[in-house]
């Protein structure tokens, strides 16, 4: 296995809000996504995750509270 360069994964994958999994952890699922600034539905998804910002800014609200995650940050969603 070669290293993955994630800003680079993220740049080529055809359109916003599209993702590319890169491999598992144990049961994990680790996966790049490419997001732009738009707004989306609440999603919850029931397990735990590690949401790691490259560029830009992620703007989220969890439980009730907004958090504000910048490039070069790492956000620990606990399960839902």
């Amino acid at each position: 296995m070669s290293a993955v360069n994630l800003a680079e994964t993220a740049a080529g994958l055809p359109e916003a809000w599209s993702s590319r999994v890169l491999g598992m952890v144990g049961a994990a699922c680790v996966k790049v996504l490419r997001m732009d600034g738009l707004p989306v539905e609440e999603e919850s998804h029931g397990a735990a995750e590690a949401l790691l910002v490259l560029d830009g800014r992620l703007e989220l609200e969890v439980d009730g509270v907004q958090v504000s995650v910048g490039a070069g940050e790492l956000f620990m969603v606990a399960d839902q």
